[in-house]
Order: C-alpha cells, then structure tokens, then sequence
C-alpha cells in the first residue's frame, strides 16, 4: 500500500541529510564529543607510580646521595627525583630555589635538570577558538532561519492541500453506512473518471463539480473520500480557510497552483471543504466585499470554466451553508449539480449505528433498532458520540458490556446535558418545578396531535432545572396545524400549572415564552396559518451580514406589522386558554404526576399514562357517586 505524502515527510534531520543542504544535527554533537575527549582524555590516561615526599624530605635524599635524577618544572616548581633502586619521588618545592637549596643540588652527584614544559594544541589555541566557533555558530543560526523564512515566503503562494495517492484514501462506498441516495447520484463521477471513453462515445459531459450540501455531522467529507476511493484516482483534499491569507493575491495565486497539480495528476479529484468560506456572494456584507476572497473566487471561477479548461479534473465541494454562495459558482458549467445530504433517516440510522458499535462489547438487552427510533433528528456524528458516550458511562460504572440502560444515559446527556444532581433546592423550589414538569406532562400525554411522551424529570440537566423529553413516533417531514397549535399547548402547560396551583407565574417559563411566540410568529408570518392575515408570507429570513437585506426596506406597512403581532398574540392566547381547561379538567392527574416526580425524581411516559388514566377512572368514580339516582 501506497503511503501518504503527509506520512513519508522527513524529520528535520534527515531532509537536511538527504538534501545536503546542511550539516545533520547530529554532526554537530559528535564534534563536541571529540573536542571533549582530546581535552579529558590525557588528564586520565596518564598513569602516575611516584611517592609524594614533603620537601625537607627530599632535600635529605639528596643530601644522602639517595637521588640519581632530578627534573625541576620551573613554571609550576614541581619536582620529580629517581632514587638508586628506581624508585620515582615527587615533591613541589619553591618557584626560584633558594642558594643554600641550589648549592645541595650543585653539590651532590645527582643529575639536576630544569624544564618549562610547552602548552599542548588544545591548551593554546582553546582559549582562542572557542569564541570564535561560537561566533560563527551564532551566525550560522541566523542565516539558516532567515533561508527558512525566506523559502517560506516563496512558497506563499502555493497550494496547501493535502495530496492522496490512487490507493489513498482507502474508503468506499461501503464504507459509508447509508445515504443509498446519494450515492447513487454522485456515482456517475466515479464511472467516468474509470470509464471516460464510454461517456464520450456517446457525447455525454460528466458534470465539472458536486456540491455536497448538509447539515454539519452528516458525512459529506466522509461521501467524497469514497468517491476518491472507489474512482481510484489521485485525490487533493483542502479547506476553504487554505486560501486565504493577509497578503492580498495568495489565494489566487494558490488556487492556480492547485489547478496545475491536478492537470499534471492528470485525472483527478479536487475536494474543497467548507467552500462557503471563499465562495460567499460577491459585493454583499457590510462595507462591500473583501478584496481577497473575491479575487480567489474569480480564480477559481476562471479554472473551473474559463478559457483553459480543465479535462479530467473534478471538483467536490461541501458546505451547509449553499444560500450564501455566488451564483456564478452554482451555474451549469462550474457547480452543475448539488447532492443534498440530509440527516440520516431511520434506517440510515440503523445501518449508522451498526458501524459505529463495531468493536464495542454490547449487552444482551441492547436494541440497536429501539435506540435508532429514539434518536431522529441525530446526524451521523450525533450517534458516533451517542455510541461513544455510552461506553464512557459503562466505563465509570466500572460495566463489561455497554447496556441499554447506558446508551439511555447518553442519550439524556446529548438532548438534555448533564446532570446537576448536586445542586441544591429549596423545598418550595422543588415543588415549583414538579407541578411546572407535569403540566408540561401531562399535555403531552392527553393532546392527540402531540409527540409521545418519553420521560419527565425534575433533575436539573444542562440548563434547564427539569425537563420533559417527546420523542416523535415516526420521522415528520411536514407539520399540520393541529399538531403545531397543541405544541403550543404543551410549551404553556408548565405556566398554566405553575398558575393554577400557586395562583402565581414564575421565571421558569421563560424558555416555554420563547419558543411558544417563535413558532407562533412561524404561523402567521411564514405558513399562513393565520385566518386574519391570509396565505401570505412576510419578511425574508437572509441574514443581513450577506447584503441582500440591508438597504431593503421591510417589504408590510405599519399597519400589517400591527395585525401580525395581534395575530400572534390571540393565537399565544387561544392555546394559553385551551391549556388551562385542559389543565383544569385533568387536575386530579396534575396532582399525582407531580407527587410521583417529588418522589420519584424522573418518571417515565408510560408512567404519565397510567396516572393519568387512574386519575379519570377516580374522577368518574366519584361523578357517578355524586349524581342522584332515579327509581323507576
């Protein structure tokens, strides 16, 4: 198998080896050693079998004609005598003798010899060199890191992706768990970069670029690496960010370079991640556009499909934000067709979480078909963490196997947040927050139209000091009227209840306040589904940092702004009212889904259901007691 460019880089040590540019950094310790040795060396070979005498004691040899030799060092004043049986005496007398010490020498029968010994290479020049060589380090050091900037700005302008050989990246199709769709679209660029005579006998032009188009976390990287895979050609992968740089002209500039590495690859894939990044409408934004993007755009619109064209060359781009591109980009000829890669189905899901529990020790009692219907909306990315997080918690619990009881943990984590268990509530707070969880409850559990009831809990989680958990029964791609008017119903339930029982609203329906007045601004505004203002939309929902809004003046009057803020306000109230009758008539159920989560702390929506059927059982038990009875 091939290797990747990025993984056949050299170290610092051995380019600099294999280009001969440069000594190895290794050269430059191994002469420090040597220098060392030279210099410790001596001091340890010499072998030394002399006797050290005081200096009186000496003088007392020689004047007992004991000494045969004597070697006086007049630097140092150390003394070296030979006695008659061989034996080496040694002793440090007086830099400059004495005349009554010179005349014992003078007159004795040893032979006397004085000696300056003379400095060695190292002793003498050392001392000379040494800042020298360091000088000329110093200077070395300098030089090569103004080459290394220098070859660094020279090469600025060159492209930064990342190139993959035939064999890499080794991902295929099947590889990718679900999207069927999808790949089926994008396979025609697979057949033509393996098979282009078959498109050209025929006339057929394979499309110049794919724009892959979805949420973030649901594969469109991962789709493109299996398009480079199953093609098996080389693949250039980089990000849109790789472009851009302070120096006005590199993106260009880059964006070339790129160009005339895939021409000389000859068939190719060029893969821009995040290709909104240089690829945003030009001239919009507050204070015009930016000079720098706008011309690496240009760039990369002139490559694409300019004068030169670029044969055999096919482009993969992805982003999640396609309202915000050029139209020059989308236009037939550049970006001919966009692939929308949506969040995963449930049987995508399913097929999600096959792949991702690869390796992983499952318990018996784990249905991967219950956790992939209780995870919609979850891209791909989602349930790799879900997966991931549910072997963490079995690890904390010190568990063998991961258990469905851990992967409803993980769950609870990815929707609600983690648990703040230990954080402390006053009694009356406590309380609060059941009755305020069980209206939510106990509307979801009543209202046809709503989301099935999962579980209620009164432990702070993430945020929120209680949550109530809907989990949709089927995948929902429209929504009716009905279903939205008792979504509202069920955000007020905690208001209402809060209301009803304390006969006094709280902060805690903020959030509830929040979303209630989105979704029925939504309703009026954007869906008609208002009778007062008719099947009309108003206001556009472009963001004002991409120009289009910003000099356009709000396309209603006065007066209809007012009616829509009227609308909205009599559909808030009309909902509000329906939940409090709801509410009132289910008190009973009130009551005992909020003793249950007092003393339960979380309940599960089965739970919900069978209090509150024990709760209308009780209040027909007790009608029927109350209405009097007729004898015929």
């Amino acid at each position: 198998m091939a290797k990747r460019p990025d993984d056949m880089t050299q170290n610092p040590e051995q380019s600099a080896e294999k280009s001969g540019r440069g000594w190895p950094r290794w050269s430059i310790w191994l002469i420090l050693i040597l220098i060392g040795t030279f210099i410790v060396y001596p001091a340890f070979n010499s072998s030394d079998d002399s006797t050290a005498i005081p200096y009186d004691q000496f003088l007392s040899k020689v004047t007992a004609e004991e000494i045969t030799q004597i070697n006086i060092n007049n630097q140092s004043g150390k003394i070296e005598a030979e006695s008659l049986d061989g034996t080496v005496y040694k002793t440090t007398g007086p830099l400059e003798l004495s005349p009554s010490d010179r005349q014992i020498l003078d007159e004795s029968s040893a032979s006397v010899e004085f000696k300056t010994p003379q400095p060695g290479f190292f002793q003498t020049w050392l001392p000379l060199l040494l800042p020298v060589g360091l000088i000329i380090l110093f200077f070395w050091w300098i030089n090569r890191r103004a080459q290394g900037q220098m070859s660094g700005m020279m090469s600025i302008g060159r492209s930064r992706a990342k190139p993959y050989s035939s064999e890499q990246p080794g991902t295929k199709f099947e590889d990718v768990a679900g999207y069927e769709g999808v790949k089926q679209e994008i396979r025609e660029v697979v057949d033509f970069l393996k098979e282009p005579e078959k498109f050209s006998e025929i006339g057929a032009r394979v499309p110049k670029g794919i724009l892959l188009v979805g949420p973030p976390g649901t594969g469109k990287t991962l789709l493109a690496r299996a398009v480079a895979g199953e093609a098996g050609v080389p693949f250039l992968s980089v990000t849109g960010s790789d472009f851009m740089e302070m120096f006005v002209g590199v993106g260009a500039s880059r964006v070339r370079d790129l160009f005339e590495t895939a021409r000389k690859m000859g068939r190719a894939i060029i893969f821009i991640d995040e290709l909104d990044s240089i690829g945003r409408k030009r001239g919009a934004g507050l204070g015009g556009g930016h000079d720098e993007r706008e011309q690496t755009l240009n760039q990369m619109l002139s490559e694409m499909d300019g004068f030169e064209a670029s044969e055999g060359i096919v482009m993969l781009a992805a982003t999640n934000r396609p309202d915000i591109l050029d139209p020059a980009l989308l236009r037939p000829g550049r970006f001919d067709r966009q692939v929308v890669v949506p969040l995963p189905e449930l049987e995508d899901r399913r097929e999600i979480l096959d792949v991702h529990a690869k390796g992983k020790n499952l318990s018996e009692d784990v249905d991967l078909d219950l956790v992939a219907r209780g995870t919609p909306g979850m891209s791909g990315a989602d349930l790799s963490n879900l997966i991931n997080e549910a072997a963490l918690i079995a690890v904390r619990n010190s568990e063998d196997a991961i258990s469905a009881e851990h992967f409803e943990a993980a769950r609870d984590r990815t929707l609600m947040g983690q648990k703040r268990e230990s954080m402390a509530l006053t009694a009356a707070e406590k309380e609060a927050i059941a009755y305020h969880e069980a209206g939510h409850a106990l509307c979801a559990a009543v209202l046809p139209n709503a989301d099935p009831l999962h579980k209620v809990t009164i432990i702070p989680s993430g945020m929120a000091l209680g949550v109530t958990m809907q989990l949709p029964a089927e995948e929902r791609h429209i929504y009716r009227q009905d279903y939205i008017e008792d979504s509202l119903v069920v955000r007020m339930g905690g208001r209402i209840a809060e209301e009803l029982v304390f006969g006094v609203a709280s902060t805690g329906a903020q959030d509830d306040l929040v979303g209630a007045t989105e979704l029925a601004r939504k309703m009026v505004r954007e869906w008609g589904m208002s009778d007062r203002i008719g099947p009309m939309a108003w206001g556009s929902q472009n963001q004002v940092f991409l120009g289009d809004d910003l000099m356009h003046s709000r396309d209603y009057s006065d007066d209809t702004a007012r009616e829509i803020d009227e609308e909205v306000k009599t559909i808030l109230h009309n909902q509000e009212n329906r939940c409090r009758s709801l509410l009132t008539e289910n008190r009973n159920a009130l009551d005992l889904v909020a003793r249950a989560l007092l003393e339960h702390e979380t309940i599960s929506g089965e739970e919900v259901m069978r209090l509150t059927k024990l709760a209308e059982s009780t209040d027909s038990a007790s009608k029927s007691a109350t209405e009097p009875s007729h004898a015929d």
